[in-house]
């Protein structure tokens, strides 16, 4: 049962993103606390699903010059993976870029869902480096 997509935009709505952020990236992956939040959160465009008043699933999109978009923060519910919710957040956010006019996306996947935005149309660039203690591959998609 595909759960509906909705921009967080009250801080009720941020506030549990960044919960769910803080379950996935800090506590379950070890990423510092002081790495997960960054300047880019107060403008970015964060979408949310819901269950109930549990937030499930999140990602953003942060605008950068030049007609690119970033997407970033992706986090699914460990109790909620592998069910369609990143795809569904994944639709989103690339919508809203096309709405905002950007040509391109990229972002830094994770290695072990590399494959996951392969699917999604998005190209490896570049060798495999580490951040956040966590080995990546910046991808990127024309829109």
């Amino acid at each position: 049962m595909p759960l509906p997509i909705v921009q967080a935009d009250t801080e009720e709505l941020r506030a549990r993103a960044f919960a769910l952020r803080h379950a996935v990236f800090v506590v379950e992956q070890r990423v510092p606390e002081s790495l997960e939040h960054d300047e880019h959160d107060a403008d970015a465009y964060i979408v949310v699903a819901l269950d109930h008043d549990r937030c499930i699933a999140t990602g953003r999109l942060v605008r950068q010059p030049g007609g690119v978009g970033r997407i970033g923060r992706m986090a699914v519910d460990a109790r909620w993976r592998r069910r369609g919710l990143g795809e569904l957040v994944m639709q989103a956010l690339e919508s809203r870029a096309r709405l905002d006019g950007l040509r391109e996306i990229e972002l830094h996947a994770q290695c072990y869902v590399e494959a996951f935005y392969a699917r999604r149309g998005y190209a490896r660039v570049g060798d495999v480096f580490v951040e956040a203690g966590i080995d990546h591959v910046a991808m990127r998609k024309r829109l």
